[in-house]
This record gives C-alpha cells, sequence and structure tokens, in this order.
C-alpha cells in the first residue's frame, strides 16, 4: 500500500472544538462562517431552533430569542441573546426589541450590513417589503414558518454561485484517455510485461488502466462507453492476469483495483454540461468591473482551456489511494501534482490579466482563490431564483404551476396555496385562523374565502377537498417543537451553505408534512 499520510500537527483547542464541521466544509469555510453576520426576523420557536444550530458552528447572530419560564416580562430579544450566546463563546450577537414593520420604515438601511437574513412568521406585507429590500441589496434571504404538523421554507437569492459543490460521487481526474505529456512519458516507461512479479503485484491500478486503455483506443478507435464494452475490457484484464505454476491466476489486488474502477476511471475527457453552460453565460463572457470574482476566474478558466488547456480543464491533482509500492504512487501522485500546479499557474496569470483590463486591483483575487477554483472546476454550478414579491403579485405568479400541481391530489402544493390562505387571514383578522378556540368554526369558513380569493386572483379553481383548511384551523396557528427542530435544523443547514459557498441550497420552495414525513420542493 501507498505510505501513510504523515500525522497531522497538534490541533489547537479551536481545532478541536469545531473538529466535525472541519471535516465538512474546512478551514475557509469555518472562516467565512465567523465572518458571517446574519439577522433572525421574529422570534418564534422555529427562530430559537434556526439560531441554535447556528450559534454554535461560531456565527454571529442578529435579533433572536431562547426563553423559559423565568423570562416572562422580560425583553424576549434580550434574554433570547444572552441564553444564545452561553451556547458559544466564540460567537457575538446583539438584538434589536422592535416591529420589523418599524424598522423597514425607519431604518431601512439596518439590514444592509447582514450576510443573510432570515425570518419567521411575518406578515405578508412585512415579507414583500422584506423581500424586495433583500432582493434590492442581493441578500439571501430565507424565510421559515412552522404550522403544526406542516413546514415551510422559501429561499430568496438573485444569483448564488457554488465552488464547491461536494458532490455524492466525485469522480477521479486521470486523463487515461488524453494523457498530458509527463503523464504519457512516465506511462509509457513502464512494461508490464517484464516487469518481476514484485513490481507487477505493486504497480499501481492507473498504470494497468492506461495500458489496457491504450489498447483498447488502438483497436477500436475510441474508449470503450457501454456496459458491454465496458465488461469486455474488464474481461480482458481478468484474461491477462498472470497465472502460476497451475495455470491459476495469481491473486494480484492491483488488478482487482483496476477492474473495479473501470466504470468511475475510464471516460473521455471532456467539459461537462454545467461548466460548458457556466462558461458560456453571459456573466463569463461580459466581465464588468462590477463582476464578483467567480465569474472573473470563470472567464480565467475558459481563457485557459482556449489555449493551454487544449479544450479541457485544470487537472485536479489528486489521485485515489491504491494497491502500490511508496515509489510508484509517490511519482505517479507528483505527476499529477505538477501538472495541477502548472495549470493553476497558467490560470491565475489569466486572472491577473483579466483584472488588469477591469482596472481592478490586482489583489483582488488571491492565487488560493484560483488553486481552489481549478481543484472543484468540473463541479461548479450558479443557481438563479426569483423575488418572493414576484410570487405574491398576481401578474407574475405562475398561476399555471399551481394549478397544474393541484390537479394531483397527492401533491404538496396543497399547502403552499392553504398557507398563502393563512397569511390572508392574519391580513385580514390580525390572528391565525382557529387561534381562539370559539372562533374555529367561523374561522374555517373565512379560511376558506381568503383561498377562494388567492386562487381566483390567480386564475386558478377552487381546492378539491377541505381537509386542509380544517386542519389548519386546529392548529390555530401553533408550533410543534419537533417540526420546529426539524425546519430548523435545516433552514441552519442552507444558511450556511450561503456562507460557505459551499454544497447545493434548496432551490426555491420546501415543504415538510410531519405526519406523512413527506417532503416536496417546487420553484416559483
Amino acid at each position: 500500500m501507498a505510505s501513510p499520510a504523515p500525522k497531522s500537527p497538534e490541533q489547537t483547542e479551536k481545532n478541536r472544538k469545531y473538529d466535525r464541521q472541519l471535516r465538512l466544509w474546512g478551514d475557509h469555510g469555518q472562516t467565512s462562517l465567523e465572518a458571517a453576520d446574519i439577522c433572525l426576523v421574529n422570534a418564534t420557536g422555529l427562530g430559537t431552533e434556526i439560531l441554535k444550530s447556528l450559534v454554535l458552528p461560531g456565527i454571529d447572530i442578529g435579533a433572536n430569542f431562547f426563553l423559559d419560564s423565568d423570562s416572562v416580562g422580560k425583553s424576549r430579544a434580550q434574554v433570547a441573546t444572552q441564553m444564545l450566546l452561553e451556547l458559544n463563546r466564540d460567537v457575538r450577537g446583539d438584538f434589536i426589541d422592535e416591529n420589523p414593520e418599524e424598522i423597514l420604515y425607519n431604518n431601512p438601511d439596518f439590514f444592509n450590513c447582514f450576510t443573510i437574513v432570515v425570518a419567521t412568521a411575518v406578515s405578508e406585507k412585512t415579507l414583500i417589503t422584506l423581500s424586495k429590500k433583500m432582493w434590492e441589496l442581493n441578500i439571501p434571504l430565507i424565510v421559515c414558518q412552522s404550522i403544526g404538523f406542516i413546514g415551510y421554507m422559501r429561499i430568496q437569492t438573485q444569483e448564488h454561485a457554488i465552488i464547491e459543490t461536494h458532490p455524492d460521487n466525485e469522480m477521479p481526474d486521470l486523463r487515461l484517455d488524453k494523457p498530458f505529456d509527463t503523464l504519457k512519458d512516465y506511462m509509457d516507461s513502464l512494461n508490464l510485461e517484464q516487469m518481476d512479479l514484485k513490481d507487477y503485484s505493486h504497480t499501481p491500478y492507473v498504470v494497468i488502466l492506461y495500458k489496457y486503455l491504450q489498447k483498447w483506443i488502438d483497436e477500436k478507435g475510441d474508449v470503450p462507453k457501454s456496459y458491454q464494452e465496458k465488461k469486455q475490457l474488464k474481461q480482458i484484464i481478468k484474461h491477462d492476469i498472470r497465472k502460476d505454476e497451475d495455470g491459476n491466476p495469481i491473486e494480484e489486488e492491483n488488478f482487482e483495483e483496476a477492474i473495479k474502477a473501470i466504470n468511475t476511471s475510464i471516460g473521455k475527457t471532456t467539459l461537462p454540461k454545467n461548466v460548458i453552460d457556466i462558461l458560456n453565460d453571459d456573466q463569463c463572457i461580459n466581465l464588468t468591473a462590477k463582476s464578483s470574482s467567480f465569474w472573473i476566474i470563470a472567464k480565467a478558466i475558459k481563457d485557459f482551456i482556449d489555449n493551454e488547456g487544449c479544450g479541457m480543464l485544470p487537472v485536479k491533482g489528486a489521485l485515489p489511494d491504491m494497491t502500490a509500492d511508496s515509489e510508484k504512487y509517490i511519482s505517479l501522485q507528483q505527476i499529477y501534482h505538477n501538472k495541477a500546479m502548472s495549470d493553476v499557474e497558467a490560470v491565475w496569470r489569466h486572472t491577473i490579466r483579466l483584472l488588469v483590463q477591469l482596472g481592478l486591483p490586482s489583489d483582488s483575487i488571491s492565487e488560493k482563490d484560483v488553486k481552489l477554483f481549478c481543484r472543484y472546476a468540473s463541479d461548479i454550478h450558479v443557481e438563479r431564483g426569483t423575488s418572493i414579491a414576484d410570487e405574491y403579485d398576481p401578474k407574475t405568479i405562475n398561476a399555471n404551476h399551481i394549478a397544474e400541481h393541484l390537479e394531483n391530489p397527492e401533491s404538496m402544493m396543497v399547502y403552499y396555496v392553504v398557507l398563502r390562505g393563512v397569511q390572508k387571514f392574519q391580513t385580514e383578522f390580525n390572528s391565525y385562523p382557529g387561534e381562539f378556540d370559539d372562533h374555529v368554526e367561523p374561522d374555517i369558513v373565512k379560511l376558506k374565502a381568503c383561498i377562494s380569493k388567492l386562487l381566483g386572483e390567480s386564475g386558478c379553481g377552487p381546492l378539491v377537498k377541505d381537509d386542509y383548511v380544517h386542519e389548519f384551523c386546529r392548529f390555530g396557528g401553533a408550533e410543534l417543537h419537533s417540526v420546529s427542530a426539524f425546519l430548523g435544523g435545516l433552514a441552519a443547514q442552507e444558511t450556511i451553505k450561503f456562507i460557505t459557498n459551499q454544497y447545493k441550497p434548496i432551490h426555491n420552495t420546501f415543504i415538510h408534512d410531519a405526519v406523512s414525513t413527506n417532503s416536496a420542493t417546487f420553484f416559483f
């Protein structure tokens, strides 16, 4: 096997404290978290759960609460801040004991300094105003609500670019079908047939795959693509494994690894569609002095592909672990690493040239940022969203989208419609439907009217069943801790994704039914 990695240096107290999350988003992700400023609008049970999950990783917080029976009569924002900060001494926090509508009206610049804003249980009027403000500022907004067994989350962002998407199955970047010069020279210098048994048994499986792939390409003219072709290549490699005196194949781990790796390591080296779309995006082609570092580096990558890269992305430089003697493994690893560093330098030069052309300081983007982008370039992702305020405008909402989903009696779109009806109810009657025991039956009628009005304004037909209306009136606007805990953890997770620019966030709207444990996402 390859030599084990050297032991890591003594961990700092901070690294020990955040060890598990550092494994998820790294030092640079943790630094982003610690520099972030988050505003929570409205102190609800759900808001508490969100902040709890954000305070523990080490995020600065705005308005919040965390209460017990001893807090009665006190400012819940103040008490909450004090108690939440006890969870993590590294976190700083403050509170504003003021209605969000008043802040939006009297101090609209209040929200300008936040990294992200999270709002829970806001009124329809406040939500629309807040949505427009956050859209104007290009600050992500996450809106959450927990009523009874139903959880709702809506994410608003103009554009969110992600470099580290952390795909579930990241493919190795071996370039065996299109080897770069130093890799080809090294591979061609090795001869499997002339090796003694020890070298033969400890040759990295990447070398074995390269040798057999070249033979295949020489005979067939292209790499194996179909399942049958890859199966055939596996059989060829298996057949060629050296045999003992009795004619039985010698069990060689490296050859077994090569056979197993064919599905993931053998293929045509091309530009992924997601990368092509981003490189052809207007934001990438037509840079301005206001372009983000993501788009500037993306353009540098595009220029690299068109020149030094010969149509390919920079080499990742990472090599999977494998059965091999240390010398061969390290030699091969060094070849990939050196090529990756050379590609990073080329992209870095393109980046500097673009910064000069745009009239931006040469230190606007660091070489470290370019290196990170090159490492994950094959999985970059850009997500563009829509404004929540537009969703509340009958002229801009996609009514057909809602109507199509409502035709399916199993669709969770019905919860979205009823929640919108609840908001209209709140606006008109200043309470939740069913909030007062003696008003449940009258509120059912009123809520039906609110929903019918909403659907009518959107050009949709009425709800098929009234069961959902009765259920929401029975909830009376109450939050269940288990539902709020689930949704709070999820909202905190999405918040962290935006702050670290890692992992793909939920796109647009998420709804959860705790009774059936079903969840669904919708795009408006």
